[in-house]
């Protein structure tokens, strides 16, 4: 519920209630009678709700989550705010927030200035290129990819598996069942995965450069952005929380969450 007026303060609530505002919760669900005469009781499956421990922008870290119907937590929703339903995970923006993300123009402006710089695969010397935010989700031939583990950028290449000893082959020359890759050029072993710069302005913390990547999906988007995601847990399932990258909700692997992006100049 939105106030109308200014501050527009917005709440949230966790309840089920019929047409004449009684309390309206299946069969099984736990129901009471408070002190002042009013109805209360728990939802079915429950709304969890984490509200940031600072500024969300500012100095972004994780709050507790918190089940807001039977906890004594305010329901205040602030910037950053995230709202857990099940399993569905939303975040929640103020205006004021917004100020600090990168519009679609800006966005689009950024993924030009990158393929501007003319980055090239260090190996196969081609020009690399961002596809459009468009065409997102479609692999272009001249597209970005990374080695997740060190950060080297490269264009697409079907060799460098790692080669794994076979039950039958004592010279180990099966590829290795997990898709892991050999960086050729510092020889770290990991996930070669596309690079796609991340396009919904408002998970963004800032509107700075892409120059990380979430691991292991290759969302790029700021600095700030990455580190302060992979600092989030995020529900999953009844007993266990998982940072996952805000853009396609994977989870994060190794250390950090993320990697710092290292490009190839063009050579001429």
């Amino acid at each position: 519920m939105c106030e109308r007026s200014a501050p527009y303060t917005a709440r949230i609530y966790a309840a089920g209630f019929d047409s004449s505002k009684n309390i309206f919760l299946g069969e099984r669900a736990a129901k009471w009678r408070t002190s002042d005469g009013l109805m209360d009781g728990l939802t079915t499956n429950g709304v969890l709700v984490m509200h940031p421990a600072g500024e969300f922008v500012s100095e972004p870290a994780p709050g507790v989550w918190r089940e807001i119907s039977v906890e004594n937590e305010s329901n205040t929703l602030q910037d950053g705010s995230l709202i857990d339903l099940c399993g569905a995970t939303l975040l929640w923006r103020t205006p004021a927030g917004l100020r600090h993300i990168p519009t679609l123009k800006q966005l689009e402006s950024l993924r030009q200035e990158l393929n501007a710089a003319r980055p090239q695969c260090p190996v196969g010397f081609n020009t690399l290129a961002f596809p459009s935010l468009a065409q997102r989700e479609i692999v272009d031939k001249k597209q970005p990819w990374v080695y997740v583990n060190c950060g080297h950028v490269h264009g697409y290449h079907n060799w460098g598996y790692r080669k794994e000893r076979g039950p039958n082959s004592p010279g180990g020359t099966a590829p290795a069942g997990t898709g892991e890759r050999e960086c050729p050029m510092c020889r770290r072993v990991g996930p070669y995965v596309p690079l796609w710069l991340g396009c919904e302005g408002g998970l963004y913390l800032d509107a700075g450069p892409p120059t990380h990547a979430f691991c292991p999906c290759g969302h790029v988007c700021s600095e700030k952005t990455v580190v302060g995601w992979s600092q989030i847990p995020l529900p999953h399932g009844t007993h266990a929380f998982h940072a996952a990258c805000p853009f396609c909700g994977t989870w994060l692997t190794g250390e950090q969450g993320h990697v710092k992006l290292i490009f190839q100049g063009p050579v001429d």
